[in-house]
C-alpha cells in the first residue's frame, strides 16, 4: 500500500509512504519514505502523508512499526527552505499540523524501530529520536545543522537528545553541528544496533518481530513507564513502576 496525499495536487517530489504488512503473523507495519530524488527530505507534504500513515488502519493494528527510507537517506532532514517562508503564526500551526508527526510517532502505543541508512540529519534524525528502537547502517552519517544555518532542532530533537546522551554531549553535536558516524552513535547509546551486511531492513523487522511476540498490553505499559521516568522524580517514577504492575497482574 502506499500512501499519497493528493491535496493539494502533489508534485512529483511531494514525496510517498509506502506501507507494507510483514513478519510470520503480518502483524508488523513497515512504512517506507519515498522522497528519493530529495534525499527524503522532510516537506509539510511528507509529513502529512506521513502523518496519514501512522494513523492508518495497517498501522493501528499492527503490533509494531518500522520507519525506515532509502538506502541514500532515511532523512536528509526537513525542507527548511519551506519552513523558512513562514510567519509566526503558520509555524504555530504547523506544530499543530503536519509538524505534529514526531510526537505522534512517538505516542504509538506500539513498539516502534527506526531503520536508518545514508544520510539522517536534522529533522530526519528527530523522527528516528522518537523511535523506541533504533538499528543504523554502519555508514550512516547523523547529525543536527540547523543552528549553522541560523535555526535549531525545534521537532523534540534537542529535548530527546539531551536525555539520550546528556546535555554536554547534546550542545556539542547542535551548537557545533557536527556530522557522526555509527559507530560514534553506538557507543554514546543513540543507536541500539549496527547492522552490517546492508541489512539494515532485515535487522528492523526482526527486532520488530522479537517486540510483536511480546506480551502486547505489557509492552505498551513499559514503553509509557519508560517514557514517563524519564522526566519524574524518582519517587513518582517507583510509584508509577508499582502501579503499572499492579495493573498488568491483574490484566491477564
Amino acid at each position: 500500500m502506499t500512501v499519497t496525499d493528493t491535496t493539494p495536487p502533489a508534485s512529483p517530489d511531494a514525496g510517498t509512504v509506502e506501507i507494507e504488512r510483514t513478519g510470520q503473523h503480518h502483524d508488523i507495519a513497515v512504512l517506507t519514505l519515498r522522497r528519493e530524488r530529495k534525499l527524503n527530505a522532510l516537506s509539510t507534504h511528507l509529513e502529512s502523508v506521513l502523518l496519514d500513515a501512522l494513523r492508518s488502519q495497517e498501522v493501528r493494528t499492527s503490533r509494531a512499526v518500522v520507519v525506515t527510507g532509502v538506502p541514500r537517506a532515511f532523512s536528509a532532514g526537513a525542507d527548511t527552505g519551506e519552513l523558512r517562508e513562514m510567519t509566526p503564526e503558520t509555524i504555530a500551526e504547523y506544530y499543530r499540523s503536519s509538524g505534529a508527526v514526531y510526537e505522534s510517532f512517538a505516542a504509538l502505543p506500539q513498539p516502534t524501530v527506526a531503520a536508518l541508512s545514508g544520510y539522517c540529519l536534522g529533522g530526519g534524525l528527530e523522527l528516528a529520536l522518537a523511535a523506541d528502537i533504533r538499528v543504523a547502517d554502519p555508514d550512516t552519517v547523523f547529525g543536527l545543522p540547523e543552528v549553522g544555518i541560523g535555526i535549531l532542532p525545534s521537532s523534540g530533537g534537542v529535548t530527546r537528545l539531551v536525555r539520550e546522551v546528556g546535555p554536554a554531549r547534546t550542545r556539542d553535536l547542535v551548537l557545533r553541528g557536527r556530522r557522526f558516524g555509527a559507530r560514534e552513535a553506538y557507543a554514546w547509546g543513540l543507536i541500539g544496533e549496527i547492522a552490517e551486511g546492508g541489512s539494515v531492513r532485515e535487522k528492523a523487522v526482526e527486532i520488530a518481530a522479537e517486540l510483536a511476540g511480546q506480551p502486547r498490553l505489557a509492552v505498551s505499559v513499559a514503553k509509557q513507564v519508560i517514557t514517563a521516568a524519564t522526566d519524574a522524580p524518582r519517587e513518582a517514577a517507583l510509584l508509577l513502576e508499582q502501579l503499572a504492575y499492579a495493573a498488568l497482574n491483574r490484566s491477564g
